[in-house]
Formats: C-alpha cells, structure tokens, sequence
C-alpha cells in the first residue's frame, strides 16, 4: 500500500534542516530532565526527547521511571517552551502519552520488529491526529520498516517520520549498530515525501562518532537528527557513552555542511546524463556476458557438468577485486557486483539446462 502522508507541520518548527530532536536516552529525575531541557533549549533546541519506558535487552537494567516522568515533560513544555517526545511501545503507554499532552511520540526500534506490538500501538492512535516517528527495526530489513509505517498509517496517521539508528550487528565494527546507508537510501526512493531522522547516537555507540554521523545524514540529504544529551553524560543510568552535554551539540551543529538539495544545475544535470549512457552501456555489456554465460550452459549440459565450478568463482572474484582496486573501487564493492553477477549467471544457466 502507498503511505497516505501529509507535511509535518510541527508548531513551532521551521522546516528547514537538520530539524534536530535531543535530549537524554532516559528520564532519570526531574532536575536532570528540566537541567539538561533548559541547557537544550538555550542552544536553540525546539524538540526535546526523553525516554519514559525503556525496553532493555535484561530485565534488572533500568527500565525507565515510567509515568511518573510524564509529568516532567509537562514541565518541560511549561518551563522552556519545548515540544516534548517520548517513545511508546503498548496500547497503555500511548493512553498516558496522550494524556500528559505529549507532541510527538516515537516508536522504537524492538517495537517495530514485532508486528503484534506495532498494530497495537496503531489501534491505540486510531481518530487521533499526532506525529508519529518510525525507527528502523534493529534487523536490516526496509519491508518491516515500511510494514511498521504502513500499519500505524493505516490508523490515520498521516503526519510521520522514519528514524534510521542503524542495525545490529555481531560483528565487531566501530558501530554500535551498523548503518548501512543504502537501505534509508531505497527508503527515501519508494517514499520520497517521508521525512528521516538519523540518531547518531545509536548508530555509533560513542559519543566521538556523533559529529561524523550526522556530517554523513546531512550530506545524504536527511531531514533530521535525533542526538542524546544529558546534563552530565558521564552520570546517565543507560548509555552513558553515546550521550554529550547540550553545549557539545550546539558546537556539532555549528560545524554541520548543510548542502542544498533542491534544483540541480545544468552542470549537474550534463553529468547525471554521462551517468545514464554509461548506465545504458553497463546494461548493454551484462546482456552480452549473460548470453555467452547461457552458450556455457550449453556446453555444460552437453558434457554433463556441474553447473558451479568452484575454482573458476573463486579465480573471478579475486581476479575482479584486485583489478577493481587498482581503479579506485573498494575490494568488497567488487566482490559483491560480481557476486550479484555470478548468482544471475547460475540462476539462468540452471533454467537453460533444466528446460
């Protein structure tokens, strides 16, 4: 189904990027929420986030205050001006979320890996008229992410947002969560009128890699950031590496590149016609090497021979990455082209033989 979305529309916020959402990962007391919603908002913050209920992976952790700390938030509006945020995952949390006034509520990314969880938060939103943001599930899956958005969608949320933190990983990365930018990229091509946020915080796990992160989101065109800070990052219960003060975010934003990403030029336009012919020409010669890959599968059924040889795969892989290399290219970028290619070769020399 096609997202039925309308502007955001966010009183208050002018819809220029990065429009920038901060605040601690948890509410842990009201003077550390209305400390650090106050140095937030003398920096020029609009958004202030917080983390009422939080999932975590053990139980024992620290869970969130829960309701008690709508009532900060509501502090926080009365005090500073601030629209406020908070994430819901059950039908009751988006009950009291709405209750306490809250602006805009966020759905984290274990909710949004449990389709059962999503509708209940979608049947809980049902005739009400709120801004809802989606973060990515934590496994790198862009049609669960879309499913998520879709069914909240379907309650009558128009107004929404994706958030991309980036997706787990077992391996060991620089990344808390990897962010694999090509799946918001594909996002941002099969909705190109919704809104996504980066979290950066998330995304790096360290404080250290936020200001390169969120150069990254601006340059790929993001509307957003979504950044924890804490009065005294070093002293937060939960995440206390990815958190910074408000001042460190104020001088992040400071140094941001915002590029334009309106109309391009007709400089920009001769390129991104090189761009298609070479494209066209690409194609050209993938239909040619596919044919004589189908003239192989010929000659293998001939002679009764498996169709994967696995020396000649591994001599192509290697061959292409080195040669890939000396060109510029990454190794890994040129092993996963060629092994896209070898796969369609396989797939049509096992149709050509088994006809």
């Amino acid at each position: 189904m096609e997202l039925e979305l309308q502007p955001l529309n966010i009183p208050g916020i002018e819809n220029k990027r990065p429009v920038v959402i901060s605040g601690p990962c948890s509410a842990e007391t009201e003077e550390q929420v209305l400390s650090t919603a106050k140095e937030l908002a003398n920096v020029g913050i609009k958004i202030f986030r917080a983390g009422i209920w939080k999932p975590r992976t053990r139980p024992g952790s620290f869970e969130g205050i829960g309701e008690t700390g709508l009532a900060w938030m509501q502090e926080v509006q009365k005090e500073t001006g601030m629209l406020v945020t908070t994430e819901v995952a059950t039908a009751k949390h988006v009950e009291l979320a709405l209750k306490a006034g809250i602006d805009i509520l966020w759905i984290g990314a274990r909710t949004t890996a449990n389709p059962f969880a999503v509708q209940e938060v979608a049947d809980a939103l049902k005739g009400v008229d709120i801004p809802v943001f989606v973060k990515n599930p934590v496994n790198p899956d862009l049609e669960l992410w879309i499913g998520s958005m879709e069914r909240i969608n379907a309650a009558g949320i128009k107004r929404m947002a994706a958030i991309h933190r980036g997706f787990t990983t077992y391996e060991k990365v620089i990344y808390r969560n990897i962010p694999m930018w090509h799946i918001p990229i594909e996002l941002m091509r099969r909705i190109p009128n919704l809104p996504i946020f980066c979290d950066p915080s998330h995304m790096g796990g360290c404080r250290e890699l936020i200001a390169p992160l969120s150069q990254q989101a601006m340059d790929l065109g993001f509307y957003g950031l979504m950044v924890e800070s804490h009065c005294e990052p070093d002293k937060a219960w939960s995440d206390a590496k990815q958190q910074i003060t408000p001042d460190v975010l104020s001088f992040i934003l400071d140094k941001l590149v915002i590029r334009n990403t309106g109309e391009t030029t007709e400089s920009l336009r001769a390129l991104r016609k090189q761009i298609d012919e070479l494209d066209n020409k690409i194609i050209e010669v993938l239909s040619k090497r596919m044919r004589i890959s189908r003239e192989i599968a010929e000659y293998k059924k001939e002679h009764n021979m498996a169709v994967v040889q696995p020396g000649r795969y591994d001599e192509i892989i290697n061959k292409r990455g080195a040669q890939g290399t000396l060109c510029g290219m990454s190794n890994d970028f040129m092993r996963s082209i060629f092994e896209s290619i070898h796969e369609e070769s396989v797939r049509q020399q096992i149709e050509l033989i088994n006809k």
